[in-house]
């Protein structure tokens, strides 16, 4: 799992999750609370980095990757925000929460779930643009301190 500072040049934050059952591609999100930050999971760099350039050339939006397919829902408003109908929008997310799915998330709401992986405030460790955060004691996760 990657976190990308869409604000400024930073390093990439990076950390392992588990349980996304992804066997190929990677999905990534603008929608990544509370900053909104760039956020992906998957099985390679390749295709982590194909996922989040998917999302910065569009300015923001919802993204998914296989072998032989890229996918986007661009929310260039702030990240967060569609210029196109609901009803668009709704197709093309239920279009993505298929792919990411056929990629072996086994997740009921993959996107979902991944907008809450840097949601810092709630337990247990979560990842943001500056590294891993512990959400019960509040404090960051330094490499030292790893067992």
């Amino acid at each position: 799992m990657v976190v990308v500072n869409r604000y400024q040049d930073a390093q990439v934050a990076i950390g392992f999750v588990k349980n996304f059952g992804l066997r190929e591609g990677a999905i990534a999100s603008s929608v990544a609370h509370d900053s909104h930050n760039i956020i992906a999971v998957g099985v390679t760099d390749e295709d982590l980095c194909r996922a989040v350039n998917l999302v910065i050339e569009n300015k923001g939006g919802i993204s998914a990757v296989s072998e032989d397919k890229e996918t986007v829902l661009p929310l260039p408003i702030a990240g967060i925000t569609s210029t196109e109908s609901y009803s668009h929008v709704a197709e093309r997310y239920t279009d993505l929460d298929n792919m990411a799915k056929s990629l072996g998330s086994t997740l009921h709401a993959p996107f979902m779930t991944l907008s809450f992986m840097t949601l810092l405030v709630i337990p247990k460790v979560k990842l943001s643009d500056k590294g891993l955060f512990d959400g019960e004691t509040l404090e960051f996760i330094h490499p030292k301190t790893w067992s």
